[in-house]
């Protein structure tokens, strides 16, 4: 381990119940008080299947982003901002806002939903969870 991460704290956070990366990121890295997540798609990390429909996409992420919050000790509960990107703003809004609230209590997280050109899926979502007791 480098002095740097020494000083930060800063640690990978891996869980095979998710996805794994595509690409060079991390799929979590923890930091202080802080778990933040690369953001999830909504591949079934066993299979690799994608559900066709934006409600079964965003329960898929959102079981790949709570699989890696608990594999450092938190949940849902514990985040306390979410960004989401949509392939189709207009068209998948609603029904990934009915499965999203499913999931969040009050108070929700804070968060920023944008329209980008994803590739071949219609979700996306990155979290930051703050830990309780760091």
């Amino acid at each position: 381990m480098t002095a740097d991460r020494l000083r930060t704290g800063r640690r990978a956070v891996t869980t095979a119940g998710a996805p794994a990366p595509i690409g060079g990121y991390s799929q979590g890295i923890a930091a202080g008080p802080y778990l933040f997540t690369s953001g999830f798609g909504p591949q079934d990390p066993v299979t690799g299947a994608l559900g066709d429909t934006i409600e079964e996409q965003t329960r898929q992420v959102l079981a790949n982003v709570g699989a890696l919050l608990a594999t450092d000790g938190l949940t849902l509960d514990d985040v306390v901002k979410a960004t989401v990107h949509l392939q189709d703003v207009h068209r998948d809004f609603a029904g990934f806002d009915r499965v999203y609230r499913e999931h969040f209590g009050d108070p929700r997280p804070v968060r920023t939903t944008v329209g980008s050109e994803l590739m071949g899926i219609l979700v996306e979502i990155d979290v930051v969870a703050l830990r309780r007791n760091p």
